[in-house]
């Protein structure tokens, strides 16, 4: 039997994906505590959720005060990719946040009498491309050192798992969006608002997205069902579309008309190559899909939004704040 009152620890609470589920777990009478770094304000969480003072996410963090009377650990802190990263040995500093601070939260969790620990990992744990949709059986092959991070960091989840019978809950999201986006898609976002003609319009590939909306309903129900201990999920919205067909969908959430123009896709992956920039077009050419059906079936869990209800969300945020500060 699901319940509904336990009391749940967020890390990255204050995030973009954990402010979502911050309220989320809140609207399902959840008792929320969220983590808190010192040069954050306790008004950059979620009203409701209970401030949890912690240290920067690493292997010497403390937990102790911050699981007390916990029941379920959500963790969503990470130390994300960067874009030309400035640390001389990027894989160093991912291990050091993602992997030993992840294996040193879960060990105390243990400690602590925690039920279970969902964990937000990430689907490039299992790559950057495939030619067909990826599954939880698929072989993993992460390619930079936050997907590696991530993997090893599954790894020692599962270990602890084994060793102290803490539940251990994975998932793997693919492409996140929704109010509060960042980076890459808040980028583009801005070129279609503005009319910046892009030249994808012979790209036709697929790639999986995931609300955040929806990945905040599926970490709820991870948190929560009872044979969702020990497994390993990978979660998108079930709507799997083209790069132009992305920026259709944008333009039309933002009221403008696309401006899409063909190039061959060779002929961008070698002025990518010559930029340094070859990563991002493989990005924009290549597809990326994942087969979300196992949540569906082992927790009967469906997406409550649509791809347009996630994108017309995310254009209304970005028209209203998020182009301020792109």
């Amino acid at each position: 039997m699901k319940r509904t009152d336990l009391h749940m620890l967020v890390t990255g609470a204050t995030g973009f994906v954990g402010s979502f589920l911050c309220r989320r777990l809140l609207d399902k009478g959840h008792h929320v505590r969220g983590t808190l770094l010192a040069t954050e304000s306790p008004s950059a969480l979620p009203f409701g959720v209970e401030p949890a003072p912690v240290e920067p996410l690493g292997p010497e963090t403390r937990w102790t005060e911050a699981l007390s009377g916990i029941d379920t650990v959500i963790h969503l802190a990470a130390r994300v990719h960067i874009m030309d990263d400035p640390a001389a040995d990027p894989l160093t500093e991912f291990r050091k946040v993602n992997t030993a601070g992840t294996a040193r939260l879960a060990a105390e969790a243990a400690a602590a009498g925690v039920r279970r620990l969902v964990f937000v990992s990430s689907i490039k744990v299992n790559g950057e491309e495939s030619s067909v949709p990826y599954t939880e059986r698929a072989p993993l092959n992460p390619t930079d050192p936050y997907g590696i991070s991530k993997r090893e960091a599954e790894d020692l989840l599962r270990r602890i798992e084994a060793e102290t019978g803490l539940e251990v809950v994975v998932l793997r999201p693919t492409l996140v969006y929704g109010p509060g986006v960042k980076a890459n898609f808040r980028n583009l976002m801005k070129a279609v608002l503005c009319g910046v003609p892009l030249p994808l319009a012979s790209i036709a590939n697929r790639r999986s997205l995931v609300y955040v909306g929806n990945l905040a309903d599926a970490v709820a129900a991870c948190a929560v069902h009872p044979q969702a201990g020990g497994k390993t999920y990978l979660i998108s919205d079930g709507d799997d579309i083209s790069t132009p067909e992305l920026v259709r969908r944008l333009a039309a959430a933002l009221g403008v008309p696309p401006r899409l123009f063909p190039v061959p896709v060779f002929l961008m992956r070698m002025v990518g190559a010559v930029a340094g920039r070859r990563a991002a077009i493989d990005r924009l050419a290549g597809s990326l899909t994942v087969d979300s059906s196992k949540i569906h079936r082992e927790l009967n869990w469906t997406p409550p939004f649509s791809m347009e209800e996630g994108l017309r969300a995310t254009a209304e945020w970005f028209l209203a704040t998020g182009r301020k500060t792109s």
